[in-house]
């Protein structure tokens, strides 16, 4: 029996910006201006907007091309950098200079975002390299972050051609043009599908969204709420698994709309369903958040030049979903790990040994406050996620919000839970998930004298 024919690749149009978050600690006002000073630890760098989506896609292993607009300048650089080793990208001129848009956050909260670079792309025919790719589509996703790709004459051309034959999935923007006709899937979230109807009751927004945005269907994606599918006259709500949602409260966002799309094309270029596109796309985004978001797709500037990447980092789906096709060992470890120190280090390397992949299920900053009192965590759960993926011994971070990782082990099912050996089996509540799921729990040697807590006590009492 011959092999069914291959429908060709996601192809993935739009804009890509360049994405930078600064972290660092502010203790001090400027004396210029009561504003704080941020000295500044490390900044983080990942392609923005369809870059990010391509490279979301492409990690979780659907072939995919980008076709976006990229100018002549270092973002531009930065951002091909990035996307060298996973995309395979098809360019347009663009005019101007790559955005570039900087979170600025202070022990985890959020200062103020700087955006630069005034690029939009160019409004002339495009070259035969990115017909020639849309046209080689199995589907195509329009990710339209208003600058001016999706609004090109001729390549709007191509994608009224490509949805004649080939599913087309439209992530709109409020500054960016209507899908062309024929559109199979439009995704906005119930804030841009309000902009793009003009109402704002949610029911008049619903029963407006697909006249508006000339889609057969609609999935307007409403946060911790899951999606609601528009298809015609029949609306469905599409609501986040219990699990992972319980997971997932209070994580970080940022990409998850990316994920929503790139599951939802991913799925339809498989033959699914609106329906079963837009259920895929639910889970997918909201295992997306729980597994630590847009920061599996982040470089370190300045650390880790892409020639030497002999790895990259992932999130915790797709690691788990690569190491278990290979036939592999995971191995889960969890707790708060708020100011690493030696014992937390021996541990992980400890669990790493045990297996092919290590993943951390660490609690959010909701769930160590309630554990450890409202002085902590001393290190936000943002950067304390980064921390743990800077080691070598660890390949993925999940956080999670419950007082104890039951949930978010139910949907792991690691082969290996690993604790130290201060704990008892008896008195771990999540022994039995890991067991009913055939998973092993191996206690390790712990290293003495070694606590966060006694870090904290004894840098209060230490004399200012």
């Amino acid at each position: 029996m011959s092999a069914a024919p291959d429908p060709g690749p996601l192809v993935i149009v739009g804009d890509t910006l360049l994405d930078v978050d600064v972290e660092g600690v502010a203790e001090r006002l400027s004396p210029e201006a009561p504003v704080p000073v941020v000295d500044v630890a490390r900044s983080w760098c990942r392609p923005g907007g369809a870059g990010l989506a391509a490279l979301i896609s492409a990690r979780h292993g659907v072939p995919t091309v980008l076709v976006t607009a990229v100018g002549v300048d270092a973002g531009a650089d930065t951002v091909l950098d990035l996307l060298e080793r996973d995309v395979e990208v098809v360019t347009m001129p663009l005019d101007g200079t790559t955005v570039r848009k900087t979170r600025v956050q202070a022990s985890g909260q959020p200062l103020l975002r700087l955006d630069s670079g005034d690029g939009r792309a160019s409004r002339a025919d495009v070259p035969t390299r990115v017909s020639d790719a849309i046209a080689s589509a199995g589907a195509v996703l329009v990710s339209d972050y208003g600058r001016g790709v999706a609004a090109n004459p001729s390549l709007r051309a191509c994608l009224d051609a490509a949805a004649e034959r080939v599913p087309v999935v439209w992530d709109p923007h409020p500054r960016g043009p209507a899908p062309v006709r024929g559109t199979m899937l439009a995704t906005p979230n119930l804030d841009e599908a309000r902009r793009v109807t003009g109402a704002q009751d949610q029911e008049a927004v619903l029963d407006r969204v697909a006249a508006a945005l000339h889609a057969a269907g609609v999935a307007v994606t409403t946060g911790s709420r899951g999606a609601v599918l528009v298809e015609g006259d029949d609306r469905t709500e599409v609501p986040i698994g219990a699990d992972v949602g319980a997971a997932g409260r209070g994580a970080d966002t940022c990409g998850a709309g990316d994920r929503f799309a790139t599951a939802a094309a991913a799925a339809l270029l498989g033959g699914a369903t609106l329906l079963a596109a837009t259920r895929a796309a639910v889970d997918a985004a909201a295992r997306f958040v729980v597994s630590g978001g847009a920061v599996g797709f982040s470089r370190c500037e300045g650390e880790i030049p892409a020639a030497a990447l002999t790895t990259v980092p992932e999130d915790a789906e797709t690691t788990i979903d690569r190491v278990r096709r290979a036939g592999g060992r995971i191995v889960a470890t969890g707790g708060c790990f708020d100011l690493l120190h030696t014992g937390h280090v021996s541990l992980l390397r400890q669990a790493r040994l045990m297996g092919d992949a290590l993943v951390v299920c660490l609690n959010s900053d909701a769930s160590v406050a309630r554990a450890k009192g409202p002085a902590r965590p001393v290190v936000s759960q943002r950067d304390r996620a980064r921390v743990l993926l800077e080691l070598g011994s660890v390949d993925a971070v999940v956080v999670f919000d419950d007082d104890t990782p039951t949930a978010v082990l139910d949907r792991l099912r690691p082969d290996v839970w690993v604790k130290g050996s201060d704990y008892a089996e008896a008195t771990l509540p999540e022994a039995e998930t890991v067991r009913r799921h055939g998973g092993d729990i191996v206690l390790v040697p712990v290293v003495g004298g070694y606590s966060t807590t006694r870090l904290v006590d004894a840098a209060r009492a230490r004399p200012a």
